[in-house]
């Protein structure tokens, strides 16, 4: 086992996210479960915390680019998209914090090339 220098935070929808999800072109109505939505959410690695309150407020620091890759992953055309608030955030997601992520796997991580987040716009 190996801790590794990251703490977790899990977005969970909440059901204002399914029903703007639900609005949008393309039917899903029916077809999507609030239950579904939050048993197979995002779970975002970020610096690792001492505490409950420090990731909370890096998660709270950059809810812009954070709301933005959740609706994203949904619907990619912005002009569907609300008007972005750390309120709104808070209204659409749970945030989950864990602090301590332990490594179970013997064997290093690979990581697939993306576009990582600008959290430096935030």
């Amino acid at each position: 086992m190996y801790e590794v220098n990251r703490s977790v935070a899990v977005l969970k929808p909440r059901q204002a996210f399914l029903d703007w999800l639900l609005q949008l072109p393309g039917n899903l109505e029916g077809s999507l479960q609030l239950a579904e939505l939050r048993r197979d959410c995002n779970a975002l690695l970020i610096p690792a915390a001492d505490d409950y309150a420090s990731a909370q407020d890096f998660v709270h620091h950059h809810y812009r680019t954070l709301f933005g890759a959740e609706l994203a992953d949904w619907c990619d055309d912005d002009a569907f998209w609300p008007e972005l608030s750390p309120q709104l955030f808070l209204q659409w997601f749970d945030v989950e914090i864990h602090s301590v992520l332990t490594d179970l796997v013997d064997f290093p991580l690979e990581r697939e090339p993306f576009v990582p987040f600008d959290l430096d716009q935030d």
